[in-house]
């Protein structure tokens, strides 16, 4: 819990400054906090967070590219990318189920931009990594396996 409230403080934080420095109106920043759907950042699996997204089952789709390591020698840091080609992609977002909480990071998608993302997250351990994709009001998976290692000697 102690890691949410963090989240929640860093928001806060950042969102405060925006308004101080005139980037953001007060109301903006207000929408922001709202905005936050807490209850998928809480789901523990990949039918948790759709249904937390309002969405119902995900399926997969070869039109959505995950770009992951097979090995991650530092699961502190472990690059991700996500690529869709559906048309009229909304959302992308990165699931680790094995982490605490599997929701690792959601992205939407400006109407007219390119739908392609790419981040760092942490896996605690090895595991399947999922991207879910939004596109059409329907939800698209894909997914691959990722081995976590020790400074590289296995694990």
């Amino acid at each position: 819990m102690d890691h949410q409230r963090r989240d929640v403080l860093r928001l806060g934080t950042v969102l405060g400054l925006a308004v101080a420095a005139g980037v953001l109106r007060p109301e903006e920043a207000r929408a922001a906090q709202e905005q936050w759907n807490k209850d998928a950042f809480a789901g523990h699996s990949v039918d948790d967070v759709v249904k937390a997204l309002k969405g119902s089952a995900a399926a997969d789709n070869a039109d959505v590219t995950l770009v992951a390591p097979d090995i991650a020698e530092n699961g502190a840091v472990v690059p991700v990318g996500v690529v869709s080609k559906l048309p009229n992609t909304t959302q992308i977002a990165i699931l680790v189920p094995k982490n605490p909480n599997a929701l690792s990071a959601l992205f939407d998608i400006p109407e007219g931009s390119l739908p392609d993302i790419a981040t760092r997250i942490k896996m605690g351990k090895t595991s399947d990594i999922y991207a879910l994709v939004k596109a059409d009001g329907k939800y698209y998976t894909a997914h691959k396996n990722v081995k976590v290692t020790l400074g590289g000697c296995g694990g």
